[in-house]
């Protein structure tokens, strides 16, 4: 069984999102039309209280975030990107409560889905980056208190396939090693978020502070399937050697082309190895503990429909060819022209991700920062 996030009051309220304006309407409506949620266990998020957001944000900020007549500030980050809108608190209370209530639900099943998730910018004080709310924090705070008879020391691994690092959620839990975060992702001068953990960290006998519960894989511009599929292994590695109880997967999809980011080339169809899909499939059928995807990051609002509900097709172990027409009775229907089918094919820009770049990721991983996740694991002989 595959829990499924949504209320038509989450809906209203993320679509209200000013840099995704109508997108959670487009998602799930084409969720809908596809028959979709006929096949998941559908649960309607409980808002997030107060308490709640406490356990991460602080009381200053929550102070106005969740005020009704809330005006701009610098100070909480609520300018320029992340501008106060109108319904700003229903937003942040139904956002984190319907990451929470997913995390609630893998207490009865193996995989849940909340595609208006995954704000990975959000910080303690602060919003940044589009982000008001660090649910993605939220969940993994929750599950850290999760104790099962045969897992009592939960152990979660956060995957981030935004293009964006995820500065917040890295920064959140560094040298914490109950939980791994790996962000995969363009990092570059200047290029958001600026963070002394979105380059390649290496450990290193004069820089003590390399956390190897803190993970990044730097891509190049136009970074393409082949060049996801030479980083998987490492990704799988890194996941056979922290054996995670539970594992969240932020599915921003601003990485896929014909993004207006027009960074990379990646593409949809599982059938393309090295593609979203076959991450995602691969995530679902390999890799061990409870699975979470939450959305994120897409600014081509028809591709983010078509990406994730293709990835609740394939969360639900019956994949959508990809030819699959988009239903006439899809009410944003003209917004998939030309193709009008659920294809988001690989972009055509150069992949600058040389062979020799690749081999020195590879050889990063494989030689310094995997063995030394498995000497921070493996207990010490006294």
């Amino acid at each position: 069984m595959v829990v499924y996030i949504v209320s038509s009051q989450l809906v209203d309220a993320a679509s209200r999102l000013p840099s995704n304006r109508n997108r959670s309407k487009i998602v799930h409506s084409l969720v809908n039309s596809l028959g979709l949620l006929k096949a998941a266990q559908v649960v309607r998020p409980v808002p997030a209280t107060t308490r709640e957001l406490r356990e991460y944000h602080s009381d200053d900020y929550l102070d106005i975030v969740l005020d009704n007549d809330a005006s701009s500030s610098t100070l909480h980050g609520l300018t320029d990107d992340c501008p106060v809108f109108p319904g700003l608190p229903s937003y942040v209370q139904l956002v984190a409560g319907a990451t929470l209530t997913a995390v609630k639900a893998l207490q009865i099943t193996d995989i849940a889905i909340c595609w208006d998730g995954g704000r990975h910018h959000a910080q303690k004080s602060a919003a940044s980056g589009f982000c008001y709310v660090a649910d993605c924090i939220l969940a993994i705070l929750a599950m850290k208190r999760v104790k099962e008879i045969n897992h009592p020391h939960p152990r979660i691994m956060y995957i981030d396939l935004d293009l964006h690092f995820s500065d917040a959620v890295s920064q959140a839990f560094y040298l914490q090693n109950s939980v791994l975060t790996l962000s995969i992702h363009h990092a570059s001068p200047g290029f958001f978020p600026v963070s002394p953990l979105a380059p390649l960290q290496l450990p290193s006998q004069s820089d003590p502070s390399f956390d190897p519960f803190a993970l990044s894989i730097p891509l190049q511009p136009g970074a393409s399937c082949s060049t996801y599929m030479v980083i998987f292994p490492l990704v799988q590695k890194v996941a056979e050697v922290f054996a995670p109880t539970h594992v969240i997967v932020q599915c921003g999809v601003d990485a896929l082309s014909e993004d207006p980011h027009a960074m990379f080339n990646w593409s949809l169809s599982l059938d393309q190895p090295g593609s979203m899909g076959y991450y995602i499939h691969r995530i679902l059928a390999t890799f061990p503990g409870k699975k979470l995807l939450l959305g994120g990051g897409g600014y081509n609002s028809p591709n983010a429909a078509r990406a994730w509900a293709y990835l609740t097709s394939v969360a639900l172990s019956d994949p959508l060819p990809m030819n699959t027409d988009i239903p006439y009775d899809h009410p944003f229907f003209p917004l998939y022209a030309p193709s009008f089918t659920l294809d988001i094919p690989e972009g055509t820009m150069q992949d600058q991700n040389t062979s020799e770049y690749l081999v020195h990721i590879t050889d990063s991983f494989i030689k310094y920062i995997i063995p030394a996740l498995e000497n921070a694991i493996t207990p010490k002989a006294s």
